[in-house]
């Protein structure tokens, strides 16, 4: 082969790899911009627009960051919690996070700790304890796995312990995305119930694996939902088309696939 073949060659390889490699970039950022930030115009106009919003005002008033990777469940529950009860005479009181010299200053009885749900308190009850969430290992069939945060069931059945009424749903293959799109938009549309969402971050075009968040809004021309993504610091609020929710949904998680909890009271 002379120098010259060489030299066309070796461009040729070169050019392809560059080639290849930016499809690869320009697909993960075509899946980005498909997420509309809620922060920005767009964004805002989308909330303006759309006619199913009405969890949104409670769920915005009561929301709170996650505290730690593991906490998006939680924190998720609190929230939704706090939306149904925030005028519930028998709230509970979250001491965790006062320090003994904070004592020091209260006087009279008075009460330091605030009467609310928060990801530290929702946490106490349900079969899966906070050391599990957080990784402790458990044995299960006699193999020893590591199982942080709440599969979909799990963190159903963290919710029925604070006697909430759910319906867990699984988005497998088989399930059409206009059912899903149609339930979603209906608990958006009605008062006194909300939808928590779980999904693989990856599959919508975010770093990250599996998460929890509940959704605020939908807007029918965009076709695209609210996700108030409880880890701002990672994602933050965002419009995410309903075909890229669903995908993010229809993902494996240890046992089956992810999906969504529709919850009300009791």
């Amino acid at each position: 082969m002379t120098w010259f073949a060489r030299f066309v060659l070796t461009v040729f390889l070169c050019t392809t790899g560059l080639t290849q490699g930016l499809a690869q970039d320009n697909g993960q950022l075509q899946a980005f911009q498909k997420l509309v930030a809620f922060s920005s115009e767009e964004g805002i106009t989308r909330l303006s627009r759309a006619t199913a919003k009405i969890d949104f005002p409670a769920l915005a008033n009561q929301f709170e960051a996650q505290t730690n990777i593991a906490f998006c469940g939680p924190t998720s529950a609190s929230i939704v919690l706090n939306a149904l009860r925030a005028r519930s005479p028998d709230l509970p009181r979250d001491r965790s996070r006062l320090r003994p010299e904070d004592l020091a200053f209260s006087s009279h009885g008075v009460e330091l700790a605030v009467a609310r749900f928060t990801q530290d308190n929702v946490i106490t009850k349900g079969q899966k304890t906070r050391s599990q969430v957080l990784g402790e290992p458990v044995t299960i069939n006699g193999k020893v796995i590591r199982d942080g945060g709440y599969q979909l069931r799990q963190f159903d059945e963290m919710l029925r312990a604070h006697q909430l009424v759910t319906r867990a749903v699984v988005v497998d293959d088989a399930m059409p995305e206009a059912q899903i799109r149609t339930e979603l938009i209906d608990n958006l549309s009605r008062g006194g119930d909300y939808v928590i969402v779980n999904y693989r971050r990856e599959a919508v075009g975010q770093r990250g694996g599996g998460h929890i968040s509940p959704l605020g809004a939908y807007d029918a021309q965009s076709d695209s939902f609210l996700v108030l993504d409880v880890n701002p610091a990672s994602a933050g609020w965002v419009w995410m088309p309903t075909e890229t929710l669903v995908k993010g949904m229809r993902t494996f998680d240890r046992v089956e696939n992810r999906g969504y909890i529709l919850i009300q009271e009791r």
